[in-house]
């Protein structure tokens, strides 16, 4: 008999029970998060008008990048991943209001070193989204690295939204980097000429950034309302 059996089997009723119970609450809150994210979703497109100028910041293969641009909104996604972004060159190769950006996003232009999980050989369609450019993730391969073109993002927005334009929608979620970027975009007032701006933060993956991903809540909560900043994208 294998070692879970019998650890199992060493458990009392009462501490089966209790496991038992606490595999129902994780599936419940995954199945309230997934909706919640659905409603969420729903919201964000039926907000959008053709010609509306959307980010999409961790595309990755394009999911997120699909539905925005049937909306008929200008869509520029951005992913550095080369498995990634030859993935999203083939699916919008006709889609003329999508322009994709080989690229990383952060505070400056220049290059920066891509790691990706430790599994990516085995499984590079569901590893691909672990893909970073922050040091000290979980079961990242930290040596074998990709050497990426890196863009100035609060830059890219600045030229967008000079004359009084507007992004309609921006979405981040890039493994780690956001938490330079959104504390950036708050420093400069970025958020004003975003109508809706919604991130993935990955403080559950960067101990030691747990402190900065902390304040830059309490202070993101304290100036915007989730209808306009909205951290806990999923």
């Amino acid at each position: 008999m294998d070692q879970k059996n019998n650890a199992s089997e060493s458990k009392t009723p009462i501490e089966v029970l209790e496991a038992e119970l606490a595999k129902l609450k994780r599936r419940q809150e995954r199945n309230m998060r997934a909706a919640h994210a659905k409603g969420l979703m729903q919201g964000i497109l039926s907000m959008l008008k053709p010609d509306d100028l959307v980010l999409d910041c961790g595309a990755n293969v394009g999911e997120i990048t699909d539905v925005l641009a049937k909306t008929g909104a200008r869509v520029h996604a951005f992913e550095p991943d080369p498995f990634c972004f030859e993935k999203l060159t083939k699916r919008f190769e006709r889609a003329g209001n999508v322009t994709l950006h080989n690229v990383a996003v952060g505070t400056t232009d220049g290059v920066i070193q891509l790691m990706r999980a430790e599994n990516f050989d085995e499984n590079p369609r569901g590893a691909s989204v672990k893909s970073t450019v922050i040091s000290g993730g979980r079961k990242i391969d930290e040596v074998d690295t990709i050497e990426v073109k890196l863009l100035n993002l609060p830059d890219f927005i600045a030229d967008k939204t000079k004359e009084g334009a507007e992004i309609a929608f921006l979405k981040m979620d890039i493994e780690g980097a956001e938490l330079e970027l959104l504390e950036h975009m708050r420093t400069l007032g970025l958020f004003e000429v975003i109508r809706l701006t919604v991130a993935e933060t990955h403080e559950h993956k960067f101990k030691e950034l747990r402190p900065r991903f902390k304040k830059l809540r309490a202070d993101v909560s304290a100036q915007y309302p989730i209808t306009k900043v909205n951290l806990d994208w999923i």
